[in-house]
């Protein structure tokens, strides 16, 4: 019979013996285990069960091998055969009780790793909204350093503040006051993320906010998309004007927006048992400082980020304004718009070519102006 070929059964045993090595291989079972965090009983316990089969197998090699050198074939056949008929079945027996203990460690692990990490999934949902979309991911991913620790960097600053908000809260009572509030800081909120702002904290009816830090996108790119999240704040702010309005409010709110960009210092500030991821420096005054000289309803720049937002953003510089903590008067600049924005509407005409750059702003002046520049430039050009 087939079962009786030493051969047949051979290969048959090193293939049993060869599967269940690499299966407790496969489960980290032995060496350096890569899964430090692994249900060690359950895998145990699985580990016990293969290591019976392997040990009864390794038994019926020597059986077939080993014991005909003491005794004849015929003994070492005989015992084989006992071996098969009085233990096998136990060591199977035994396997498969060992193997089920081990699964259903595993099984009643994993359902206790499931309870924790929807508990680390809810308490992590909750940690993101004290913390800026950009350190949440960065401390997550492992990319920032919590620790005590500061690096220079070049940031554009961004400061909003309701003007007259004392005056024009005095009006209200606090549940009104707080929901006012509230669907302000909420909608400038959606807008800051949706750019790309670290806001750094809200003051009362305040925001402070950066870009650059923990991710840039580079200087000039960065002093855009914060002038451009300004404009929409701006915009976004009328609207709800006209809903408070709608809702009875004598004096809604008006904003003043102020942008500067230069090397400010950023990092963890505070002790290690407490930290705050913040800006400081002179650049981060001036933003505030600049928040505070805009007009109703405007943004207002310092140079440097004028010159980095030139070729997108419309501006005009206006008189030099003297800044507390700062000993020469200060350039500003008005931002007036974007300038696809305002070709659309009309309000310039703006052509760009190698060399050449035109630009001609209708709100001012009158088209005979205009022209008459216009006329004056072909003719230098012609001549």
């Amino acid at each position: 019979m087939i079962w009786n070929s030493i051969p047949f059964m051979t290969t048959v045993d090193v293939l049993i013996i060869a599967v269940t090595v690499y299966a407790i291989w496969r489960c980290q079972l032995i060496g350096p285990s890569k899964r430090p965090s692994a249900p060690k009983i359950g895998l145990r316990w699985i580990a016990l069960g293969l290591l019976a089969v392997c040990l009864f197998y390794f038994a019926d090699l020597a059986s077939m091998y080993v014991m005909p050198v003491a005794t004849s074939m015929q003994e070492a056949m005989e015992l084989m055969g006992t071996l098969h008929r009085n233990l096998s079945w136990l060591v199977v027996l035994f396997a498969m009780i060992a193997i089920s203990i081990g699964f259903i460690e595993l099984r009643r692990t994993q359902v206790e790793l499931s309870e924790k990490n929807e508990l680390l999934a809810d308490l992590s949902s909750k940690l993101a909204k004290f913390l800026p979309p950009q350190l949440y991911n960065s401390i997550f991913t492992g990319t920032h350093a919590t620790r005590v620790a500061a690096k220079r960097k070049k940031l554009t600053i961004f400061f909003s503040d309701i003007a007259n908000f004392t005056d024009t809260t005095d009006r209200l009572e606090s549940e009104e006051l707080t929901n006012l509030l509230n669907q302000y800081l909420t909608e400038m909120s959606k807008i800051a993320v949706r750019y790309g702002a670290t806001i750094d904290k809200y003051m009362g009816d305040g925001i402070m906010g950066f870009f650059g830090d923990p991710a840039s996108r580079g200087s000039k790119e960065d002093a855009i998309a914060c002038v451009k999240m300004a404009i929409a704040m701006q915009r976004q702010m009328r609207e709800l004007q006209l809903n408070w309005l709608d809702l009875g409010s004598e004096k809604p709110f008006q904003l003043r927006i102020g942008v500067n960009t230069g090397f400010c210092t950023v990092g963890n500030f505070g002790s290690e048992d407490r930290m705050d991821y913040t800006i400081i420096g002179n650049e981060v005054n001036l933003a505030a400082r600049l928040q505070s000289h805009a007009e109703l309803g405007g943004i207002l720049v310092a140079h440097e980020t004028s010159s980095l937002i030139k070729d997108t953003i419309l501006t005009e510089e206006e008189e030099p304004v003297s800044v507390k903590g700062f000993a020469h008067l200060v350039r500003v600049y008005r931002v007036v718009g974007i300038y696809d924005e305002l070709e659309q509407d009309g309000r310039i005409i703006r052509e760009e070519r190698d060399g050449f750059r035109l630009l001609v702003d209708l709100t001012k002046g009158d088209q005979a102006s205009a022209i008459a520049a216009v006329e004056n430039v072909l003719a230098r050009l012609k001549g």
